[in-house]
């Protein structure tokens, strides 16, 4: 049958033409069809098939072309060609046997319109003969798609009665972890529990859109995953480590599993190059800004890095999750502009409260991409924060780098961060970045923290949908102070770390993982994090995190 194919493809141009007609039907099909797709950003069209009256409409079509006389007779003579709105043909892309008997139909319906409505012999019998062999041959294809087609509609027809929303998807996830430290001393000097914990996180997104490039999100959360610091988890004084999917800290008892809304956003096109984000609630920097960490940074601990500070560089943590407004702009094809502003107190009536006089962090940040494979980011976050119970960088760094530099006093934070991902080949990236942030507690001093890590991630390693990622890096640091700022240790930190306003050592933090995918919905992640000398600190002993993060979406 093949060689029959191939034999009869020369002598007929009929065939030649197929490929248009496919092309700009499955094309649109394609851009339609996708259940699980995003609303698409601003400038995307939906392609569609547009009927051409002369060959020369088609941009990519050359008279030195091999096949171009077919093509300029199916166009002339038969009207067999649709093009695509850009005026291209497209003529290299590859077909099934079923579109290929579909436009081989398509094609022969043309004829006999042409056959019926004309007064001459404008059809050639030898293309007659060829285009009924090549309808038996492929009678067996046309046969299984009406069959499909007819398969379909009472199936159309129930979806269309039983639909939860016209404009509405819903998406879930659902995270079990399994966690616990292996060994190790927390801030206090003391020996960590060797206790182990089993939670969950449970989201449903309510994902809609109106006019198809924007999008209104409601995410509804339950969760029980402890932060490993608080009091009220495994009673560690520790805050490096900080799991990327634990609940926000603070939080004594996290909901315990009880259903809230935790995000819900609306994003909009402003033009052609813009998008603008505003955010009731819960607003989070990754949903605005390129973190330049591909594939370690994935939706808050579901995918990608087990930890907080494995997912970005930390001064994106100064800016608190809340409502505000996100924005991002495209300057050219190499370079994005980032602009946001979010308060964590933005609903609080009370004085020193609300969405400008209350805790904010604005951002702003350019992200230049030279090429597909290189990502370079450059950050500044100020922030504000004039409340006592909150962290300067939550689950990320030493004491003195959270607790130590936010006490009673506001404080007020310019930070700076370089971040930079290379795409060596398709299974092998390399991210890097540093962060430097000068903190201030108002009233009493200064104090320089840093940040840096080498983070390597393999994605599709040992089949499709695999990740192996390794992080080394240093967690936030204080390394210079003013004196004045140890004063304010009195209380908050333990006795041995009271003696100088910095922290003592420097504390290195190694973490790997492997997520593999037991199925497009299914995946487990085992890693271990290593900290040394935790709170940067090297009378404590290294402690060990195991974990087991299993992820479904739906």
């Amino acid at each position: 049958m093949v060689k029959m194919f191939w034999k009869w493809l020369p002598i007929c141009p009929v065939t030649l033409g197929l490929f248009s007609v496919i092309t700009t039907t499955t094309g649109a099909m394609s851009a339609a069809g996708d259940a699980n797709a995003l609303p698409a950003k601003t400038g995307t069209v939906q392609e569609s098939a547009g009927q051409v009256t002369s060959v020369s409409q088609l941009s990519d079509v050359q008279p030195t072309d091999w096949a171009f006389g077919a093509l300029q007779s199916l166009v002339e003579r038969y009207g067999c060609i649709a093009g695509y709105p850009n005026a291209t043909y497209r003529g290299n892309r590859a077909l099934t046997r079923y579109e290929f008997a579909a436009g081989i139909n398509a094609c022969l319906d043309r004829v006999n319109e042409l056959i019926s409505t004309a007064t001459t012999d404008i059809v050639k019998k030898e293309d007659l003969a060829t285009l009924q062999k090549l309808q038996e041959q492929f009678a067996s294809e046309l046969a299984s798609l009406r069959g499909r087609v007819d398969a379909l509609e009472p199936y159309l027809e129930t979806l269309e009665k039983q639909q939860f929303s016209t404009t509405t998807k819903l998406h879930g996830e659902a995270i079990f972890a399994l966690s616990g430290f292996a060994s190790g001393q927390d801030a206090d000097n003391a020996d960590i529990p060797r206790s182990t914990t089993f939670g969950d996180r449970v989201r449903l997104n309510f994902d809609t859109s109106f006019t198809g490039q924007d999008l209104l999100r409601v995410r509804l959360q339950a969760l029980n995953l402890n932060y490993f610091s608080s009091e009220g988890g495994t009673g560690t004084r520790l805050p490096e480590g900080t799991l990327a999917f634990n609940a926000e800290i603070g939080d004594e008892d996290p909901e315990n599993n009880q259903v809230g809304v935790e995000t819900l956003y609306y994003r909009f096109p402003l033009g052609k190059k813009t998008e603008v984000t505003f955010f009731a609630n819960e607003g989070e920097v990754e949903d605005f800004v390129n973190t330049i960490n591909p594939f370690l940074d994935g939706d808050e601990g579901a995918s990608g890095a087990l930890s907080k500070f494995g997912s970005r560089n930390s001064v994106y943590y100064f800016v608190p999750a809340g409502a505000g407004v996100g924005l991002t702009h495209r300057l050219s094809e190499q370079l994005e502009l980032s602009l946001g502003y979010l308060s964590s107190t933005a609903s609080n009536p009370n004085a020193n409260r609300g969405l400008f006089n209350g805790s904010y962090g604005a951002i702003a940040q350019l992200t230049f991409q030279p090429s597909d494979r290189l990502s370079i980011g450059l950050t500044y976050v100020n922030a504000y924060n004039n409340q006592g119970e909150d962290l300067a960088i939550p689950g990320t760094g030493s004491q003195k780098a959270n607790l130590g530099l936010v006490t009673d006093s506001p404080t007020s934070t310019n930070a700076y961060g370089l971040e930079a991902s290379y795409q060596v080949n398709s299974g092998f990236l390399i991210n890097a970045w540093a962060g430097f942030a000068k903190t201030r507690v108002l009233g009493v001093g200064d104090a320089d923290i840093w940040n840096y890590a080498v983070a390597l991630a393999f994605p599709d390693l040992g089949k499709k949908g695999n990740l192996a990622g390794l992080i080394v890096g240093m967690e936030p640091k204080v390394t210079g102070a003013n004196g004045a700022i140890a004063n304010v240790f009195t209380d908050i930190v333990p006795l041995q770390n009271r003696d100088s306003a910095q922290d003592r050592n420097t504390s290195l933090h190694v973490e790997g993982f492997y997520s593999y995918a037991v199925s497009d919905n299914i995946t487990i992640t085992p890693g271990l994090i290593w900290l040394t000398a935790p709170n940067h600190d090297d009378r404590n002993s290294d402690a060990v995190l195991g974990v087991i993060r299993t992820t479904f979406t739906f």
